[in-house]
């Protein structure tokens, strides 16, 4: 197992998770007293019917069944080996008084609540060390009527930080999938110290000027699949985390094995795939293939700043397309605020071992700004076989990182100008090695992917 690599281990882990885990006991939501008329206030409903299923998590679990109508509520808890499924003309509508959010302790990697100090809002539906968990349905709609707590946000009137639609802690074998979330009011899908984590067939829909809408944010999480989303919204399309400075390094909860796939996503406020900015904890060992940015700020970041901490690493990024992007790739050393002032300024990052390859862009304003932290510089940063139509004179400006490239179009920045085939440092997506060389493939097109894109492009 030493040698086998991790990608291929995570697409089996994949494979073998599935929305349609058979549950012996099933309830309907109506048979404890809710009214589906979106008026309404449902929460006692979904717990209690919650804690009626709880009775069945030994037996074979159960599934908690959702159907057509608008359900108004406000937070309430999962347990474990429990289905809750959604039919598809059901939406679940997160109640605007915040009351019905009530507030809760701050991640102990974050230290304090995103925003604001001190406590955030619980997500509208939540879960803590639980095991065997769907949340799924025939494309049924969860809506987190967000416009009420972006204008809180915009007015400074908030005293907690604003919830989630979904978050679930310390827990394992998850699965969600074939549902649409909508107006989230701040994160849209965060898995916090989980493991084995399977997001498929989701559509998150957002206002493109909703505040830090993020899409799929699995944050100190391994074992994290995701695939076949569609994604628009205010900010990062998907995002990985790891904790807040002191507090994410002493937590020292990494986010790896993570597998993202056939994403299309389109931001105003962020990027199709963004890494940090709170990686205090590690990242590594992630691989994202296929993925369709359009109409976007940033198609590829890394975010970080001195006093993170830990690394970003060993990351295999392929098979991209963009469209109307403002800028390609991001690697920013200098960003973001801190959680309070006892942060140590001395904690330098590390990001080294960044692969990416087979891009093709069109509509591209800016190649790329990829700036490393002085006296630590960025290493072992590798393009190949990168193609982007960029409107700027000045494509790439790059300072204090170190790479290798081939066959980029327009020529890359000096910094990365050795040839990767002749210098052992590209990541190849391998766990055994993360210093192997893989020569780059010379094609007349990027990948089978891009092929109905590259029609439109005329480099």
């Amino acid at each position: 197992m030493v040698e086998t690599q991790w990608s291929s281990v995570s697409g089996l882990y994949c494979n073998k998770m599935s929305p349609n885990v058979y549950r012996p006991h099933s309830v309907t939501i109506t048979e404890f007293g809710a009214v589906g008329d979106g008026v309404t206030l449902n929460t006692k409903a979904f717990q209690n019917a919650i804690f009626y299923l709880n009775s069945f998590a030994d037996k074979g679990g159960a599934q908690l069944f959702v159907p057509a109508g608008k359900w108004l509520t406000g937070s309430f808890g999962l347990i474990s080996h429990l289905t809750l499924s959604l039919d598809k003309d059901a939406v679940i509508i997160g109640s605007p008084d915040s009351s019905d959010w009530p507030a809760v302790d701050p991640l102990p990697s974050y230290g304090r609540g995103r925003e604001l100090p001190g406590k955030r809002h619980q997500s509208l539906i939540f879960g803590s060390y639980l095991t065997d968990v769907i949340i799924t349905g025939a494309n049924g709609t969860i809506d987190g009527q967000g416009a009420t707590w972006w204008g809180w946000f915009h007015n400074h009137t908030l005293n907690y930080t604003r919830p989630h639609l979904v978050e679930l802690m310390y827990s394992t074998n998850v699965v969600i999938s074939n549902l649409t979330f909508k107006n989230s009011p701040f994160w849209n899908i965060h898995p916090v110290y989980c493991s084995q984590v399977l997001v498929q067939h989701v559509t998150i829909l957002a206002p493109l000027n909703s505040p830090n809408t993020d899409g799929v944010n699995p944050d100190s999480s391994t074992n994290v699949c995701i695939n076949n989303c569609y994604i628009r919204n205010g900010d990062d399309v998907i995002v990985i985390k790891s904790g807040w400075d002191e507090y994410g390094i002493s937590f020292a909860k990494p986010s790896s094995n993570i597998s993202i796939s056939n994403i299309t996503g389109e931001t105003r406020g962020g990027a199709g795939i963004t890494f940090g900015s709170e990686m205090s904890g590690g990242i590594s060992e992630v691989r994202a293939e296929g993925l369709h940015i359009v109409n976007s700020l940033h198609g590829i970041r890394i975010k970080t700043a001195p006093g993170r901490g830990g690394y970003v690493k060993n990351v295999y990024i392929a098979d991209v397309s963009m469209d109307n992007v403002s800028m390609a790739i991001r690697i920013t050393g200098n960003y973001g605020e801190h959680p309070d002032d006892k942060y140590d300024r001395n904690a330098l990052p590390m990001i080294s071992n960044i692969t990416i390859k087979n891009v093709v862009g069109i509509n591209i304003g800016v190649a790329g700004i990829l700036e490393g932290i002085q006296g630590d510089n960025f290493s072992s940063i590798c393009l190949s076989n990168v193609s982007l139509s960029v409107q700027s004179p000045d494509p790439w400006n790059c300072s204090l990182i170190e790479g290798y490239s081939n066959s980029v179009i327009p020529e890359s920045c000096e910094q990365l100008r050795s040839n990767c085939r002749q210098t052992p440092v590209c990541y190849d997506g391998s766990a055994s090695s993360g210093m192997h060389v893989q020569a780059p493939r010379h094609k007349s097109s990027t990948s089978q992917f891009l092929n109905p894109f590259l029609k439109l492009a005329s480099f």
